[in-house]
C-alpha cells in the first residue's frame, strides 16, 4: 500500500494541500499520482472555497524532482510525464478558487514551477528560490520558462534561467517572485490566516478576477476591456453582489454564498 505523500485537510473553507516527501518533498511518481487524485477532490468539494499548498517540515518546500527517480520518469517520455503535471499546475492557475502557496523552505525545479502556478506565494523569511535545470543540461519543462517572465519579466527571467542561480525571499519579494516575505515557520500560518479571509469573501466576484487577469495578459487591450465589461455585466446578476450592497446599507459582516 502507498505511503500518504500528499495530504488533503479542510477547515473552515480552505483545502490545505501538503506535500509530504521527506526529506525534501521531491516529485516523484509517487507524489505526482496522489497529487493528481488530490487535486481531483479539490475539485469535486464545493465546500473549499480557497486553497493552500505547502511542504511538510521546515526546510523545503518542494525541491524538485528526484534525480534518482528521472529513469522511471523516461520510461513514459518526457512530453507525456511532463503533461500530467502541466494539466495539474493549469488546474492550479485557472481553480476558480485563490491559490495561496506557501513556501516553507527551499522551491528548485519543478517546485519552483508549482509555486509559480499558483496566484500567490508567501514564502519563509528562510526559503530559497532557483530552477536549476541548466546545471544538469536541462530546461524547466512544467512551466517554468512561461510563468517566471510573466511574474519577473523576461530580462530578469532570461538572468535567472540561463545562471540557474537561488535566489534568497527577500531578493524574491524585490522582483515580484514573491507576495510577501514573513518570518522563519510562519508562512503556513500567514497563509492560512489570509486564505480564510479570501474564503469567506465574495467568490463569483474572485473567481471572475482571477480569469480576467489570467486571460486579459494574452489580449489585446481593448479586448480585454471589453471582456471585463462582459464580466461585470454578469456580475450585477449574482445573489454575492445584492449581499454585498445589502450588508454594506446596513452596516453588518457580508454572508457571501459565491452565488
Amino acid at each position: 500500500m502507498s505511503n500518504k505523500v500528499v495530504e488533503l485537510v479542510v477547515t473552515e473553507g480552505v483545502g490545505v494541500v501538503t506535500i509530504n516527501n521527506q526529506p525534501v518533498n521531491a516529485l516523484t511518481l509517487e507524489v505526482r499520482g496522489q497529487l493528481k487524485e488530490v487535486l481531483q477532490e479539490v475539485k469535486e468539494n464545493s465546500e473549499i472555497r480557497a486553497i493552500v499548498i505547502t511542504g511538510a517540515g521546515p526546510k523545503c518546500f518542494v525541491a524538485g524532482a528526484d534525480i534518482k527517480d528521472f529513469p522511471n520518469q523516461f520510461e513514459v517520455g518526457p512530453r507525456e510525464n511532463a503533461t500530467i503535471y502541466k494539466e495539474m499546475f493549469s488546474y492550479l492557475e485557472n481553480a476558480p478558487q485563490p491559490v495561496i502557496c506557501a513556501l516553507n523552505g527551499l522551491a528548485l525545479g519543478g517546485g519552483l514551477e508549482l509555486a509559480l502556478s499558483c496566484d500567490l506565494r508567501i514564502a519563509d523569511e528562510k526559503a530559497k528560490f532557483g530552477l536549476t535545470e541548466v546545471n544538469l543540461g536541462l530546461i524547466p519543462g512544467l512551466g517554468g520558462t512561461q510563468r517566471l517572465a510573466r511574474l519577473v519579466g523576461p530580462a530578469k527571467a532570461k538572468e535567472l534561467l540561463f545562471t540557474g542561480r537561488m535566489v534568497r525571499a527577500e531578493e524574491a519579494l524585490s522582483i515580484g517572485l514573491v507576495n510577501q516575505v514573513v518570518a522563519a515557520g510562519e508562512s503556513l500560518n500567514e497563509a492560512l490566516t489570509l486564505a480564510k479571509k479570501l474564503a469567506k469573501g465574495a467568490g463569483v466576484a474572485m473567481s471572475s478576477t482571477k480569469q480576467l487577469v489570467n486571460r486579459g495578459l494574452e489580449l489585446e487591450l481593448a479586448d480585454a476591456l471589453e471582456m471585463e465589461m462582459k464580466y461585470v455585466e454578469k456580475i450585477f446578476t449574482t445573489d454575492d453582489l445584492r449581499e454585498g450592497l445589502d450588508a454594506f446599507i446596513n452596516k453588518r459582516e457580508a454572508v457571501f454564498k459565491n452565488q
